[in-house]
């Protein structure tokens, strides 16, 4: 048992007496060491080593005073010796260990002064022998007490993740696999975490190895096995003459040694794999950062973009801030002064309740339950004053079975329970540092229910009756619905009752309907990291109606669009929303806006949160085939569905015309969004006007027809295979015969605005655009401005990033001013000019290149702020402040517009000028 702070100083005071009025013939480093090693309850066997033999840089050969290894360097001097010069060659020495041996702190002394060098944090401690009892806290360490600051993506996690990982692919070479191999490696993880966070003593499961170990590693599974026994065991159980190293070991129970797994086997390279795993150390390891990793290293796909997967630290506080724990320390400061009111606060805590239904490995629980210790930490220092008259257990209320966890892979689910056992030590360990007072919960009695399985098929009340359930939180699986498979598909159909459109809905929704049928008439809140899909394009309308109108949920807090990267080796970056929601309405609603999504969000205070997280009443868009404005109507493009027979690139048809030159007024530029937005140019067989008797004199021609036949005729869809009695036409011919604006289906998030232009009937458009024919400078100045984007972004759907522009759900839904005056009209079509003509004068570059953030023109900037300003006008005269703002406007036009569509005839928006 670990000495109190109390009998440290006691030992502290003792120490000092003793040796304050020893001469420097008495002096003797060794007697002084042990003696000073035991004022912090640290046997002289726990050191490694007095007189460690070292070479130096000179390779000559040196004798360090003591060397506990990976811990600290001592180098002692007579009194009055320069400890500067002794701090010098103490530091020759590091050059002569080996990188494990290397100590994080250096002490010099020469009896009489005491120099304490972290080498970490290069801070350094100076005091004298008589005042020691007042620095007794700075050697801490020792004895695990110091806090810890974790860094997310810190080269130690991934360094551990991937030794880890050595060991793990060399078990399971060897066959060692499966259930068996999972819960061995959390047995040596919770055993690595141990030993180095005083639940073992330090550097006892790393000694054990090295000294009760055959180096050829032929002996160290059946050790490790007698040692899981051991931990399984209470010592008063054991036999009585087992070895006295696996004597020392405690009983930890938990059911985490309690399974008889296989007997594993090991060689001298793995053995020597585990021990590279002990020399790390494991209490500068975040539980909940290295679970994720670790579990990477499991899957050989994964491993190579280690740490991609975790959520960190800053996202989970993102959501568990405005969910719960804000709310939460508000109160605190409320009662602190109350010392009645403070305990009940205290017991609500105790009774608190959280649910993670897809928790992996337990990321979200652990950093929630740190945080919830944080907040008991300083209701006790309130309570207590830092003089505890009790014991730490019955004080410490806050345990982790208030937390559970459904996880479908088995691996992860057990991780999750180890990482809650690890961070509630590391908690007590604050604990008693801050109360002078050891605690350790052993043998482990409670634990995180985590249940291993598929968490839309399993009944939630297994984990916790949604009496006494408090919050659900997470991060569930990030699957967009068109890489489902067909039984995750089946899955979500089902959880939304077979509505129709459901087979369009991510994954993550299944977690938003069962969660909101679990928490019918309870006051309990959930809150889901999510991709933003889900408030936007289709699937919005089709979840939140659902949600909203059936389930009467309520969005009590919404972080908009952000980036969600990590550094991982491949960081491939996701775009997430954070949105909290309960059957029940709150006066207390937050938007987290980014004006960076990479940045940090400022919170937004508001009456509402509908379902595309702005701040309005609740509304769904809904795809609609006509216009919702007095304005031409869009189409797709033309699809060849040809085999490629019909088109031709530059080089192509130049071929193609020297063979037959009398094609050359059947071939028409084709327009892509690629090579319109890029500048390129393609080319296409445009039969539609050719006679009979044309097709059958042009050999080529007729050549390129009967492969488009046969491509449709081996089709394996009954459609494109009717499509074989029209082989000279395009599979779906859309052409305009008219000049239209052109709009591409896709474009590139990183653009302000997305690219459109006017083509007359001579260019066909592709079915990867969109036209409006007979389309004017006025709606092409309207769909180019900043107003128009603001509708896109929330609207529309994404591919990754990237928008994806409907014409159902985008434009026919989009509001064009109200009745504008002709002179606003007049305004946005010079503006609109204007940026015609200046993209002209860079014939040499492609609109990606003018639309580039990094490359776009000055005069081309100018002109569509220019362009803004007109068709802000034609909204309102009052300036918007942010795309949150035009929204606003946008969706009050929209229910205004959608109203009157019975009565048509009485919206005149725009007049039909060309």
């Amino acid at each position: 048992m670990a000495l109190s702070w109390n009998e440290i100083k006691d030992r502290a005071l003792k120490f000092s007496k003793e040796w304050a009025d020893t001469s420097n013939e008495e002096a003797d480093a060794k007697p002084f060491l042990v003696e000073f090693f035991n004022v912090f309850g640290i046997t002289s066997k726990r050191v490694s080593t007095f007189e460690h033999k070292v070479k130096k840089l000179d390779d000559r050969d040196g004798y360090i005073d003591l060397l506990w290894k990976g811990t600290i360097l001592i180098e002692m001097k007579s009194r009055g010796k320069n400890l500067d010069k002794a701090f010098g060659q103490a530091k020759d020495y590091l050059h002569g260990l080996k990188e494990h041996e290397l100590p994080k702190y250096i002490l010099i002394s020469d009896f009489e002064n005491f120099r304490l060098y972290d080498l970490e944090e290069t801070k350094t401690i100076e005091f004298k022998l008589n005042d020691l009892v007042n620095n007794v806290q700075h050697f801490g360490y020792l004895l695990g007490y110091q806090k810890k600051v974790y860094k997310e993506q810190d080269p130690a996690n991934i360094k551990a993740a991937e030794l880890m990982g050595k060991l793990h692919d060399r078990l399971e070479e060897i066959g060692y696999t499966g259930h068996p191999l999972e819960v061995y490696l959390v047995r040596l993880l919770f055993c690595l975490f141990a030993e180095d966070t005083t639940i073992f003593e330090k550097q006892q499961f790393q000694e054990y190895i090295e000294q009760r170990t055959n180096i050829d590693g032929s002996d160290l599974a059946a050790k490790l096995q007698e040692l899981f026994q051991v931990l399984n065991t209470p010592k008063d159980k054991r036999y009585k003459n087992i070895d006295e190293q696996l004597a020392e070991f405690p009983y930890v129970n938990g059911k985490l040694f309690e399974e008889n797994l296989p007997t594993a086997s090991f060689d001298s390279k793995m053995r020597q794999a585990l021990l590279d795993c002990t020399y790390i150390d494991w209490s500068m390891i975040s539980p909940a950062i290295f679970g994720s990793m670790f579990q990477s290293v499991m899957n050989p796909k994964e491993r190579r973009n280690l740490g991609a997967h975790y959520t960190s630290e800053t996202n989970i506080l993102k959501l568990i801030k405005p969910l719960f724990l804000d709310e939460l320390w508000k109160e605190f400061e409320a009662v602190k002064g109350n010392k009645t009111k403070l305990a009940h606060f205290h017991r609500k805590l105790s009774t608190l309740k959280f649910l993670d239904p897809a928790c992996g490995c337990g990321n979200f629980l652990v950093i929630t339950y740190r945080e919830l210790r944080f907040l008991e930490l300083e209701i006790l220092r309130e309570q207590y004053k830092k003089q505890i008259a009790t014991s730490i257990e019955s004080i410490l209320w806050i345990n982790v079975d208030q937390f559970g966890g459904i996880e479908f892979e088995e691996f992860p689910a057990r991780i999750a329970e180890v990482a809650m056992w690890l961070i509630d030590h590391q908690m007590n360990m604050l604990v008693s540092s801050e109360f002078g007072q050891y605690f350790i919960r052993l043998p482990l009695k409670k634990s995180a229910k985590i249940i291993h399985g598929d968490a839309l098929e399993l009944d939630w009340e297994l984990i916790f009756s949604k009496n006494d359930l408090s919050y659900i939180i997470g991060n569930p699986p990030f699957i967009g619905s068109k890489i489902m498979t067909s039984k995750q598909r089946d899955q979500i159909v089902r959880q939304f009752d077979n509505i129709q459109g459901s087979g369009l809905l991510d994954y993550v929704t299944g977690w938003y309907i069962k969660s909101v049928k679990f928490i019918q008439r309870t006051p309990i809140k959930a809150a889901f990291v999510s991709t933003n899909s889900i408030v936007q394009g289709e699937q919005t309308s089709i979840l939140w109606a659902t949600l909203m109108q059936r389930f009467n949920v309520k969005i009590h807090f919404a972080h908009r669009t952000f980036k969600w990267s990590n550094e991982a080796k491949s960081n491939a970056a996701v775009y997430c929303v954070i949105i909290g929601f309960a059957t029940f309405d709150t006066t207390n609603k937050s938007i987290f806006e980014y004006e960076n999504i990479s940045g940090e969000p400022h919170e937004i205070k508001v009456k509402n949160i509908n379902p595309y997280l702005i701040d309005y009443k609740d509304l769904f868009i809904l795809k609609r085939r006509k216009p919702i404005c007095d304005i031409p109507e869009i189409s797709f493009g033309s699809m060849p569905n040809d085999g490629g027979n019909f088109i031709f690139s530059d080089e192509q048809k130049e071929e193609f015309l020297k063979l037959e030159p009398e094609a050359k007024k059947f071939l028409k530029p084709l327009l892509s969004a690629h090579e319109f937005l890029n500048g390129l140019e393609r080319w296409c067989l445009w039969l539609k006007e050719a006679s009979p008797k044309e097709i059958l004199e042009l050999k080529h021609v007729k050549g390129r027809v009967e492969k488009v036949k046969e491509h449709r005729m081996s089709s394996n869809r009954t459609a494109t295979q009717k499509l074989a009695a029209f082989p000279t036409l395009f599979g779906e011919d859309r052409q305009p015969s008219n000049r239209f604006v052109l709009i591409p289906r896709h474009s590139s998030e990183n653009r302000k605005f997305i690219p459109m232009g006017f083509f007359s009937e001579d260019y066909i458009a592709s079915d990867s655009c969109l036209f409006i024919e007979n389309a004017n400078l006025y709606h092409l100045g309207v769909l180019s401005s900043t107003m128009h984007m603001a509708w896109v972004k929330t609207i529309c759907g994404r591919i990754k990033s990237d928008y994806r522009y409907s014409n159902e759900l985008v434009y026919n839904n989009f509001p064009f001013p109200e009745k504008p005056a002709i002179k606003q009209i007049k305004a946005i079509e010079n503006a609109a000019q204007k940026i015609l003509e200046i993209r002209a004068q860079f014939p040499d570059n492609s609109l990606a290149d003018l639309y580039d953030p990094l490359t776009m023109p000055p005069a081309l900037i100018k002109a569509h702020n220019e362009l803004d300003k007109a068709v802000d006008l034609a909204y309102r005269s009052q300036a918007f402040t942010s795309e949150a703002n035009r929204m606003e406007v946008l969706f009050g036009l929209y229910e205004k517009y959608t109203a009157d569509l019975f009565t048509r005839s009485s919206l005149k928006v725009i007049s039909s000028r060309k």
